[in-house]
């Protein structure tokens, strides 16, 4: 399986408007979670964050939201933040304009949030152009786990982790079945570690990403 792993000069250069790392001038890591809520994952990870006080942005698919509010709920309640990922986890790139664009307001429907993210990281700069003068702030990654990845097993999804995060990071991984074996072996690591070392988890809020645009 072929993806990105980072956010790379590259990919930043290709797509300057959208948002691939927050402001490092703390010892900050951004952990981010997408395709739930998950009626057994996500409480899963609510309960790990919670030992180490990290927040965490959850973007999750709208028709996730609407079978499992109470888990919804749960991560706002618990002081993270939620952003948008589609109501059905449309591919952008395979999905007409217009499609996707009701997609995305469907989703909204459920998810009160100005953060989005694509799904699979796909859209086309039309569609981004759209969504960002409705005021969406697109939200990328630094690091991509790879969690998702099954040719790969848990200890190398956290050496990508280790290897490539730095202060203003932010990491994807997902709660999601599809994952699951990989994000139990990465996710307590990642906190463990680099709480170790002085860091500190905090979710994309609107005004750090403000904050992040004007540098």
């Amino acid at each position: 399986m072929k993806y990105w792993k980072t956010g790379n000069r590259l990919l930043r250069a290709m797509y300057p408007r959208r948002i691939w790392q927050m402001d490092d001038a703390a010892k900050k890591i951004y952990l981010s979670f997408d395709d739930g809520p998950h009626p057994r994952i996500t409480p899963w990870v609510l309960d790990l964050l919670r030992q180490y006080e990290a927040k965490a942005s959850f973007f999750c698919i709208g028709k996730n939201v609407k079978e499992y509010p109470q888990v919804y709920e749960q991560l706002l309640r618990e002081g993270h933040v939620a952003g948008n990922h589609t109501m059905q986890h449309l591919d952008g790139w395979k999905t007409g304009d217009a499609e996707y664009l009701d997609d995305v307001q469907a989703c909204s429907r459920w998810v009160d949030s100005k953060l989005f993210r694509p799904p699979y990281g796909k859209l086309t700069s039309f569609q981004s152009a759209l969504l960002q003068r409705q005021q969406y702030h697109i939200i990328m990654w630094s690091v991509l786990s790879g969690d998702f990845d099954k040719t790969i097993d848990g200890a190398r999804c956290w050496a990508n982790v280790q290897a490539n995060t730095r202060s203003g990071s932010i990491i994807v991984f997902h709660d999601s079945e599809k994952a699951y074996d990989r994000l139990t072996y990465a996710l307590p690591r990642t906190l463990q570690t680099f709480t170790e070392q002085g860091y500190c988890f905090e979710a994309i809020r609107m005004d750090s990403v403000q904050l992040t645009k004007r540098q």
